[in-house]
């Protein structure tokens, strides 16, 4: 069992269709990139679901959690995303984490957003987790191909001419599935056309919170250090979540519930990928 079997486990949107068109180790390649590339590292993040009127309980969490295990390499996460999910954001994080909120501009004033952020801040790395990207035409779209660019910030220009970068995505429409931009209408039922912006590396997964989490249990492999959060530590999160206003992707209620997913499936994925790691020696100190 591979730890791209386990992000992949459940899936219920095809998204396991674009698995033969990525190397077999999607996973340890995007930590391997992030491994060479110490530094500052921007973790974009933030899906808002207007049915519910607040981001999803999906992204959010798992940029907290990668964030949590880069500062333990020694890395200096500063989280990107925009007024609809800053409060999320900041909540998750610790008080001292940089929260940038990026302004929902348009494309022209987005990208000199975008230079002035990377003047300053000079990472080494990029991360979008469960960010809505755009598409060829220039617009966002959410799973039923509803434009929802009036609620998103336009962070796609942090990519592409910025720092080598990874993207993590469960259902088409997100940053980094540019990379399979020709083959996602192929394979995967989708209500409009994919996202267009690429990255570096990209991972798939059914549920993009198991996605960051498979890139932490892909550091935590190569390091040999357990950097991934306990059962508890997640069910707390996802509580936390949902108490800041998130709402879950699917539904657009207030429940804990991730795409669908209960509490409990989320923490058997994240035991499932602890035994990943066991057998190879890596455990929880």
């Amino acid at each position: 069992m591979s730890i791209e079997n386990l992000v992949l486990a459940r899936d219920h949107r095809g998204v396991s269709a674009l698995r033969p068109y990525l190397a077999p180790d999607f996973c340890e390649r995007a930590a391997s990139l992030v491994l060479r590339n110490p530094g500052t590292v921007l973790i974009v993040t933030g899906f808002y679901i207007p049915a519910g009127c607040a981001p999803e309980t999906d992204g959010p969490p798992g940029a907290a959690t990668l964030g949590a295990a880069l500062a333990a390499l020694g890395y200096d996460p500063v989280y990107v995303t925009d007024e609809r999910s800053s409060a999320v954001m900041r909540g998750l994080v610790p008080d001292e984490a940089p929260v940038v909120e990026f302004p929902i501009d348009g494309h022209e004033a987005s990208r000199d957003h975008a230079a002035r952020l990377l003047a300053e801040r000079a990472p080494t790395l990029a991360i979008a987790i469960e960010r809505c990207g755009l598409t060829e035409g220039g617009v966002y779209l959410n799973m039923r191909g509803d434009d929802v660019s009036a609620h998103n910030a336009k962070l796609d220009y942090l990519f592409g001419e910025g720092p080598p970068s990874v993207g993590i995505g469960d259902g088409g429409n997100e940053i980094g599935m540019g990379n399979l931009l020709p083959v996602i209408p192929l394979v995967m039922p989708m209500a409009g056309p994919p996202c267009a912006t690429r990255t570096s590396r990209l991972v798939i997964a059914s549920v993009s919170n198991w996605g960051a989490w498979g890139v932490v249990a892909a550091l935590s492999r190569l390091t040999g250090r357990f950097l991934l959060p306990s059962r508890g530590e997640v069910r707390a999160q996802l509580e936390r979540t949902v108490a800041l206003g998130a709402v879950d992707g699917v539904s657009g209620r207030r429940t804990l519930t991730v795409d669908g997913f209960p509490a409990e499936e989320n923490e058997r994925v994240l035991g499932e990928m602890h035994a990943w790691l066991a057998r190879y020696g890596v455990a929880p100190p």
